[in-house]
């Protein structure tokens, strides 16, 4: 059974709805894209698409949440440090993007075969990874200074 785009985008208001909160307020329709704060935690949910050469296309259920800057100083221990979390961060992994010092809790999964629960799951554990996990390194790396987002 194919899992349509339109599916998932009712997946994630479903969730939304859920956890409280207004689609108005979260769903950015030029950006196609959900964006809410869940404790010190900011989630940014997106459907993508990719395009292949023979025409065909997949869509992925694509979740990040900015969790903390590259530190200016001690960046070996730092990196060394994400590619511990990331072992030990089930579900999610730690990403930089291309010529950026924001550090993400990111999950990606294409939608085939995704349902509710799965989606639901997905979503609370990035929420979840994503407030500890800035917590630590914050602490661990900027002195106890928040973020800079």
């Amino acid at each position: 059974m194919k899992t349509t785009v339109k599916e998932v985008e009712d997946m994630i208001d479903r969730y939304v709805a859920e956890v409280g909160l207004k689609k108005e307020n979260v769903y950015n329709p030029e950006n196609k894209a959900w964006y809410w704060t869940l404790g010190s935690a900011r989630i940014e949910v997106f459907i993508t698409e990719i395009k292949f050469e023979d025409g065909h296309a997949r869509y992925y259920l694509r979740i990040f949440s900015p969790i903390v800057k590259v530190p200016g100083q001690n960046q070996l221990a730092f990196f060394k440090r994400l590619l511990e979390l990331n072992d030990q961060s089930l579900g999610v992994k730690l990403t930089l993007m291309a010529n950026s010092d924001q550090v993400y809790v990111t999950f990606e999964r294409d939608i085939q075969g995704m349902d509710y629960e799965e989606l639901r799951t997905v979503i609370y554990d990035t929420e979840w990874w994503s407030d500890y996990l800035d917590d630590q390194l914050i602490g661990e790396f900027h002195s106890g200074r928040p973020p800079q987002a």
